[in-house]
């Protein structure tokens, strides 16, 4: 089954078992996914939809940084359990353990020694670990492992 069918599926039986947040944010990834479709008359595979999905938290952990600083709470809230449900469209994230020993892996091959390889070494990290990581935490890693 395709992401957008389980999306689809999710769709109904939150619909029917009134689950709202859960329901308005599975709409809220179909929007996405239904914008670039219409703008660019294309179908999106699997792993163009978790990069959406990865976009749309990204987004969602920025409004939470903001509505904290306003002491939003009940919209701080509502933005962590949209960001849970988007967590369960994507593949099962990394450990701090395994991307470690991944990113030494990459280190590795693309021959970097010191911080001024980051460029090089994000590089290659960002496709290695697409949808399994965040940039976030890709960066951070190979900061510590690279200082």
């Amino acid at each position: 089954m395709s992401l957008k069918e389980q999306l689809n599926e999710d769709l109904k039986n939150a619909m029917r078992e009134k689950e709202i947040v859960k329901r308005d944010s599975i709409r809220a990834i179909n929007t996405m996914i239904k914008q670039i479709e219409v703008d660019e008359r294309r179908v999106l595979e699997d792993d163009e939809i978790i990069k959406l999905i990865q976009k749309g938290i990204k987004q969602r952990e920025e409004a939470i940084s903001q509505y904290s600083a306003a002491s939003r709470d009940d919209l701080v809230q509502k933005e962590k359990e949209q960001v849970d449900i988007f967590m369960q469209y994507l593949p099962k994230q990394l450990s701090d353990d395994e991307l470690e020993i991944g990113m030494k892996e990459v280190i590795n091959q693309v021959g970097a020694t010191t911080i001024k390889d980051m460029g090089k070494v994000m590089g290659a990290a960002s496709k290695k670990f697409a949808g399994v990581a965040d940039g976030k935490r890709i960066n951070e890693m190979v900061k510590k492992l690279l200082a």
